[in-house]
């Protein structure tokens, strides 16, 4: 698979991450646009994770930056699970578990697929501090491995001003529920 956009898509791609960008200043108060797009121009597939996590209505932005590494943070920052990726049990092993009604795919596989990670319980914590997710949703995070060998798998969403951590058969699957990813630049 080519993952590499054309430069119409790219094109396109950073106009929607530069506007994104300029309305969310509280989200990078000390990042420089220009420097972000220049890393993304110099990443092709990096460009090419970032237009699957756009495309399935994750609205990617930028939430950190390392100065020590250089690396700029991306994560989905759209109010609510992203909708083209839900209704997804957690892992390959819980869908090939499950004996009817599959969903069509699992939240890790996709990941894996669009080439981002599932946030995990600290930075979906961090992601709040910046705004309030999830409201309606609730998204799959990164599941520890003693929890995922007893066929466990974790997820959080936020009621009541509060993000709650909860737990669920790694087979389960909502339409009410997708997953969070996240991208360093």
């Amino acid at each position: 698979m080519d993952r590499k956009l054309t430069p119409q898509q790219s094109e396109e791609l950073l106009s929607i991450l530069r506007t994104r960008f300029e309305q969310n200043r509280s989200r990078h108060a000390d990042v420089d646009w220009h420097k972000v797009q220049a890393k993304l121009e110099g990443n092709p597939e990096k460009l090419w994770a970032l237009n699957e996590m756009d495309i399935t209505d994750g609205e990617p932005d930028v939430i950190a930056y390392d100065q020590r590494t250089d690396v700029y943070t991306f994560v989905d920052c759209s109010p609510e699970s992203p909708k083209g990726r839900r209704s997804l049990c957690y892992d390959h092993a819980a869908l090939e578990a499950r004996k009817e009604h599959k969903p069509n795919d699992s939240a890790v596989n996709m990941a894996m697929q669009m080439g981002i990670e599932i946030l995990n319980e600290e930075q979906y914590r961090q992601l709040q501090q910046l705004g309030e997710f999830d409201l309606k949703t609730s998204s799959w995070i990164q599941t520890p491995v003693h929890i995922r060998q007893l066929d466990g798998a974790l997820f959080c969403d936020r009621r009541y001003q509060t993000v709650f951590v909860y737990h669920n058969g790694a087979q389960s699957y909502y339409a009410s529920r997708g997953f969070r990813g996240l991208l360093k630049l």
